[in-house]
């Protein structure tokens, strides 16, 4: 990136290439970019190269011998996607979550478990932004604004599944800390993180209103790991359980206030859908990008497979359905952008993106047939990533209920 000039954690081009890459654009296939701002189209263009050059050609490795990507994590960082949408007053970049969209989507296009990663990492930073008192914020998010340094977020235990509300993990006054005992799962970056938000129950009577949260430092006593699991897809992303123990976190820590711990979860679980939406996307995005290609190449019958129709309507339900899911996530982050209810939004774009990041990836494989089978394409590497897109952050089945709650809610019902 010669032509940059770099301004804190921001990249520019000049208006050069701006414009021409602008022109670029439909001749990609990828219209809805064209009408994004210029500050958006400079951070596409800058995730894009990046991810081309330095995820694309790791992305199978990764895949295949479950690594963390920490080279070009740190990396990422270095462009400000690790805190993307903190302050720079904190360390992070001042974008905002259009911007996180767009970053998301393009490192996720070319890598799945890196845009994971940087999603569940995210999702740590906004949530200590925006409950956490400014020495939390010291101690917490501005360490871990640069890659370096990767922390997790730990609401889920085993046996709760969808109900967020029943979590069993307990955190008990004792004097001027809170001991900590229970297990929490399926946490991402669990082997890798420094720092985590972890919920537990410090009132079991008022239920979910009794939930708090609180900031901790993994090397703390009484902490430990569960084994690594063996995941389907985003297979260069950690996940793990946390098994606390007469764990000891000082009363400083608790973030926000105590006893709202559910209600972080669920607004900052809002916008995590956004970022995890994008990340749909961006694995539909890839997945019609190699159909079509390997369609062009492709000679069956005297002709390339292009002139097939039941190929051409295969492309053609994949770009429908990633353009309508890209619209869907950017209705979403537009709407958090301007500080408006995005609940039922932020849902829809997850259900959508999700769904449409699993049939493009099936669809993929129909059309390369056989070579869409094995490793030797990225295929099947989409089609597994895509999976899970449909299960953490809600189930699709939740984001169904969320909707139709908030239409009934809207009607008064």
């Amino acid at each position: 990136m010669n032509s940059a000039t770099r301004i804190g954690n921001r990249v520019c081009f000049n208006t050069v290439i701006l414009d021409r890459f602008s022109n670029t654009l439909r001749g990609k296939g990828i219209a809805s970019l064209a009408s994004l701002s210029e500050t958006h189209q400079l951070l596409y263009k800058t995730c894009r190269d990046f991810a081309e050059g330095e995820l694309k050609p790791i992305a199978a490795k990764t895949d295949r011998e479950k690594l963390f990507p920490k080279k070009q994590i740190e990396e990422m960082g270095a462009l400000g996607l690790m805190a993307i949408c903190a302050p720079e007053n904190v360390g992070g970049t001042g974008l905002d979550y259009m911007s996180y969209a767009i970053a998301a989507e393009e490192i996720s296009r070319c890598c799945a478990s890196a845009g994971t990663i940087m999603c569940v990492h995210n999702i740590y930073i906004n949530a200590i932004h925006n409950f956490g008192n400014d020495k939390q914020k010291e101690e917490f998010l501005r360490p871990y604004t640069d890659g370096k340094n990767i922390a997790s977020f730990s609401l889920s235990e085993p046996g709760l599944g969808s109900d967020a509300s029943a979590v069993t993990t307990k955190a008990t006054k004792n004097g001027s800390v809170y001991t900590i005992n229970g297990t929490k799962s399926w946490t991402t970056n669990g082997v890798e993180s420094k720092a985590l938000i972890v919920f537990a129950t410090t009132d079991k009577s008022k239920k979910h209103k009794g939930i708090s949260s609180f900031l901790l430092k993994k090397n703390i006593p009484g902490l430990s790991l569960g084994k690594k699991e063996n995941k389907l897809g985003i297979r260069g992303t950690s996940t793990c359980n946390l098994i606390f123990e007469n764990c000891n976190v000082p009363e400083e820590n608790v973030l926000g206030e105590l006893g709202k711990g559910f209600n972080y979860a669920m607004i900052t679980l809002d916008a995590g859908r956004i970022g995890i939406a994008a990340q749909a996307c961006g694995i539909a995005q890839a997945a019609l990008e190699l159909a079509v290609d390997y369609a062009s190449k492709r000679v069956a019958f005297g002709a390339p497979i292009t002139r097939l129709q039941t190929i051409q309507n295969k492309i053609s339900k994949m770009a429908v359905n990633v353009e309508t899911a890209r619209l869907l996530t950017w209705r979403a982050a537009s709407l958090k952008d301007a500080k408006t209810p995005h609940t039922k939004e932020a849902a829809m774009a997850k259900l959508v993106a999700s769904e449409a990041a699993t049939f493009n990836a099936h669809q993929c494989i129909q059309v390369l047939g056989g070579m869409g089978y094995t490793s030797d394409m990225p295929a099947e590497r989409y089609y597994r990533d895509a999976r899970i897109t449909e299960i953490y952050e809600g189930t699709s089945e939740i984001q169904n209920i969320v909707i139709a709650a908030n239409i009934f809610k809207e009607r008064g019902l």
